[in-house]
């Protein structure tokens, strides 16, 4: 086993190909492009003896400086390649070279978060009938409703498309629309695979840690440490605790605010029956009531996104919007950044940019809210 290690090369940076591939000339998401342009490299290099199997890619950080994209985006396309069977990760070795001529042999592995994803999308779609040829939930709604990452569901997404199983309309950025081309068929032992999805993703367990710690340490009502000190707390990252606050502040056992005001304990995390916390005061502060003005240009542009404008529609600009609801730019772009996380809109850059649509807001579901002098919260 020493001796195949020893004989495993990495390959150099140099070695990739010169010519960077044109992220501007596409609709098509960089992961995408990214994952065509390893292939084709493979094929090249591995037809000319460049680079042989087992020979080790060269670091992600170093690939994604080389094309001046994010960490991330690299990772992507990396598991994209790895789907199609030209590469294999090995724990402690990296990125590898497939024996893609027998992909079935050689990349044998153990089942992932994203293939449990897969299955348990396939098994929504068969439940929820969702017809050919129509479209089915985004990925932000689907990872709501999975309680997966909107990154993991995309990947699952992508894959069932490689497949034949969805088919993609691209829109602006990462983002698309996504319809049913086919219905998928799930097994036996996929869905004795699916009974543990949820517990065996790192948000869920170390958000069920999170409640064990805070309940511990914490009355309703105080205020939390901050996401870098609880990082460090439960060996995580600062990505993964930002996750897990955001599920609590859904299950509304915390309550998030902006700047010194911090994250507080609202309610009991570990009790079934817990009370709400109270507001202490009829009046709202000055700052908490600055605090919710973008949203409330958020629920406007909404409005304004439903009853004017359609997918892949752009909306007027930063400039524009501001002097219609005459507020700062700079609370026209947090309202912006608000709609693009929840997978409203994108944005593009270049001469060609812009916010586009990528789907009507749901207002049945939204919370409406009254601007009133005294405290809703309190009420």
């Amino acid at each position: 086993m020493s001796n195949k290690i020893q004989e495993q090369r990495r390959i150099s940076i140099d070695e990739l190909p010169t010519e960077i591939p044109n992220f501007s000339s596409t609709f098509e998401s960089k992961d995408s492009i990214i994952k065509k342009w390893i292939i084709n490299w493979i094929l090249s290099a591995i037809s000319k003896n460049q680079i042989k199997e087992n020979d080790i890619l060269p670091q992600k950080k170093e690939i994604s400086e080389y094309l001046g994209v994010s960490v991330g985006t690299v990772q992507n396309a990396i598991r994209y390649v790895e789907d199609e069977g030209y590469l294999k990760s090995k724990q402690k070795l990296g990125t590898m070279i497939s024996n893609f001529s027998n992909p079935i042999q050689d990349n044998v592995k153990s089942t992932s978060k994203r293939e449990k994803t897969i299955l348990a999308i396939k098994k929504a779609i068969i439940q929820k009938e969702y017809k050919i040829g129509k479209p089915i939930p985004s990925t932000r709604k689907m990872s709501e409703f999975l309680g997966i990452s909107q990154n993991t569901t995309r990947l699952a997404y992508e894959y069932l498309c490689s497949i034949g199983i969805l088919e993609s309309m691209q829109m602006r950025g990462n983002d698309s629309n996504w319809y049913l081309k086919e219905i998928p068929t799930i097994s036996t032992n996929d869905i004795k695979q699916l009974d543990n999805l949820s517990a065996d993703t790192l948000v869920y367990k170390i958000t069920n840690d999170l409640k064990l710690y805070l309940a511990k340490h914490y009355s309703i009502g105080e205020k939390i440490p901050s996401q870098e000190e609880l990082a460090d707390k439960l060996k995580v990252s600062v990505k993964t605790v930002h996750d897990c606050i955001k599920q609590l502040n859904r299950e509304s056992i915390l309550i998030s605010r902006r700047g010194r005001y911090g994250t507080i304990l609202a309610q009991n995390p570990i009790s079934p029956a817990f009370e709400p916390l109270k507001e202490k005061s009829i009046f709202v502060k000055a700052e908490d009531a600055a605090f919710y003005s973008y949203q409330k240009i958020e629920n406007k542009i909404i409005n304004l996104i439903n009853k004017d404008y359609k997918a892949s529609d752009k909306l007027p600009s930063i400039k524009d919007l501001s002097k219609k609801y005459d507020v700062s730019t700079n609370t026209i772009r947090k309202a912006l950044i608000s709609l693009e996380q929840q997978g409203f809109v994108t944005f593009g850059r270049g001469r060609f940019g812009g916010t586009f649509v990528i789907e009507k807001p749901d207002t049945s579901e939204k919370q409406s809210y009254q601007w009133l002098s005294i405290n809703p919260d309190y009420i």
